[in-house]
């Protein structure tokens, strides 16, 4: 089997910029058009054929025809990864994680997500996003029900119970999915529960109650971390070194795939800290967002990077070989 390593450099630097990029399902749907603001993501085909995931596609038959055909047409033959929410079940509904908190059972939710895994791995999933481990304490946040609650401890004990139900003892077993953990970080701290905006937490706040609940499902070995939307320190977190290189990686050891919320590396523009798609770019690969979701930054951008002396392809290649 060939290596990552020795696949990435076969690689040339646009396929690796697509390996970074992940689209939604209707981009492969031959029937769907692509118009209004999709269509200013400058797309081609060629891309398509070679990105390295898919979201929000559903049902086993959908994602082989999406496979089949993507296997016919990417030139190194790399299979793509389909991610998908899969919060509280898949197709067996369970309580919101929220009132999951409220059974302090973690066995019995370790076993319900194991269900879950079942049934959205024979529908083609690989990857869930989840579990949310957010603290949350603002009841104005429209997302607190997606966490267990606002205690650091328990969040902590169903995180572990989350990770290890989706992802099993290993990937060897059949039925399991990859746990990817969300949203880091502070995502729940967010001021007066506006969303997608400033998080104000001290730095003995957010180790204290905020971060442990994250460490807990990396250290229940969850492989692939989702950015928050929020700003720390000013920082959002999509382009926070600090956090996802010294925090994430170095202190925890954290090995695995970072993924960036929806948009959220273009959102490096409206929270003031990236002039154009470009700088977004570059600040959010530096600080080590491994995949782009449903953005084209680094699509359109990491080419002219390169080049122009603003970013190193080794930053490029390192998280191709991540994901």
């Amino acid at each position: 089997m060939i290596s990552a390593k020795e696949l990435a450099k076969k690689m040339t630097l646009r396929e690796k910029l697509a390996q970074m990029t992940q689209l939604d399902g209707f981009f492969f749907d031959k029937d769907s058009a692509i118009t209004g603001p999709i269509s200013q993501m400058n797309i081609t085909e060629d891309d398509i054929h070679s990105v390295g995931s898919v979201l929000g596609t559903t049902g086993a038959q959908q994602v082989m025809e999406i496979q089949d055909n993507h296997l016919k047409n990417d030139p190194l033959g790399i299979p793509l990864l389909f991610m998908a929410d899969v919060i509280h079940g898949y197709r067996t509904i369970f309580p919101v994680p929220l009132a999951m908190g409220c059974t302090w059972n973690p066995d019995l939710v370790q076993r319900s997500m194991a269900a879950a895994a079942k049934e959205a791995s024979v529908a083609g999933v690989h990857v869930t996003f989840s579990p949310m481990v957010d603290t949350v304490r603002d009841p104005r946040w429209g997302r607190v029900m997606e966490s267990t609650g606002e205690d650091p401890w328990l969040n902590g004990l169903f995180a572990r119970a989350f990770v290890k139900g989706y992802q099993g003892n290993s990937y060897e077993e059949p039925y399991t999915l990859v746990s990817c953990v969300k949203h880091f970080a502070g995502y729940g701290g967010a001021e007066a529960g506006r969303d997608y905006n400033t998080g104000e937490l001290s730095p003995y706040t957010l180790r204290d109650q905020y971060l442990p609940a994250y460490q807990a499902a990396v250290d229940a070995g969850c492989d692939m971390v989702m950015t928050s939307f929020n700003t720390l320190d000013g920082v959002p977190s999509t382009a926070n070194a600090w956090l996802l290189r010294d925090v994430l990686r170095k202190e925890w050891g954290f090995q695995g795939t970072v993924i960036s919320d929806w948009g959220a590396v273009r959102e490096l523009i409206p929270h003031g800290v990236a002039e154009n798609d470009g700088e977004a770019a570059r600040k959010a690969i530096t600080a080590g967002t491994d995949i782009e979701m449903m953005t084209s930054t680094y699509l359109n951008w990491g080419e002219k990077l390169v080049k122009e002396g603003l970013l190193e392809e080794a930053r490029i290649t390192e998280a191709v070989e991540r994901v």
